[in-house]
C-alpha cells in the first residue's frame, strides 16, 4: 500500500515539531550550601563541613536517569572547629593541598530508588585518585529546589591518612558525608 506524499510530509512534519523529552532543569548551589563530613579520632567523634565549594547540578525527578553533578571542593575550606586539626588536614598526609587544592565529584547517571529518594552514581576525585561514590539523595522541589545527600567515602581508598594515620583504630576508614544543597536556577 502506497500513502499519499501529503500525508507521509505531514506526518514527518509532525514528528519534527513533536516535543522531545524535556531537558533537566539546571540549577547552582545558592550561599546556603552546606557540605558537611563526620568521622572520629581515637573514639572521639569530631565534624566538620567544606565551607567552599560549587555545584551545579541538572536534575529533573520526573527523568532521574538525564542528571548532571558538577561539584568542586576547595579542600583548604574544611573547618573542624580546631585550628590545629584543620591544618594537620592540609599536609600531606592528608588532603595534600599544596599539590591538589580541589576535589571533584560529577555524576551523569542517577536512579529513583523505591522510598521515593534517588542515587547518584557519580565519581569523588581527589588527591589524584577518582573512585565510584554513590550519592543517595532525596529531592525537595520547588521554585528553589533542595537536595539533600549523605555518601560514604572510604578515605584510605583515596590516601587521606597516610603513614601512621593509615591506622583505623585512630581513625576510621569511611568518612560520613552530608550535604543539604538549596539551588536556584542557573543563569538567576
Amino acid at each position: 500500500m502506497r500513502l499519499p506524499a501529503s500525508l507521509v510530509r505531514s506526518g514527518l512534519l509532525a514528528l519534527c515539531l513533536a516535543p522531545g523529552p524535556a531537558p533537566a532543569a539546571d540549577y547552582v548551589a545558592t550561599g546556603d550550601a552546606r557540605l558537611d563530613f563526620s568521622s572520629s579520632y581515637e573514639g572521639e567523634a569530631f565534624e566538620g563541613r567544606f565551607r567552599r565549594f560549587e555545584a551545579r547540578i541538572a536534575f529533573d525527578p520526573d527523568a532521574p536517569q538525564s542528571c548532571r553533578f558538577e561539584v568542586r571542593i576547595a579542600l583548604a575550606s574544611a573547618d573542624t572547629g580546631l585550628p590545629e586539626r584543620d591544618d594537620m588536614l592540609m599536609e600531606r598526609e592528608f588532603f595534600d593541598v599544596g599539590r591538589q587544592p580541589m576535589a571533584y565529584y560529577r555524576a551523569d547517571r542517577c536512579r529513583a530508588l523505591p522510598d521515593g529518594g534517588f542515587v547518584a552514581e557519580g565519581r569523588l576525585g581527589l588527591r589524584g585518585v577518582e573512585r565510584p561514590v554513590p550519592l543517595c539523595f532525596r529531592w525537595i522541589p520547588g521554585e528553589s529546589p533542595v537536595l539533600e545527600g549523605e555518601a560514604g567515602v572510604d578515605r584510605l581508598a583515596f590516601g587521606v591518612g597516610t603513614g601512621d594515620w593509615a591506622d583505623t583504630d585512630l581513625i576510621p576508614a569511611e568518612v560520613a558525608i552530608r550535604t543539604r544543597v538549596p539551588l536556584r536556577r542557573a543563569g538567576d
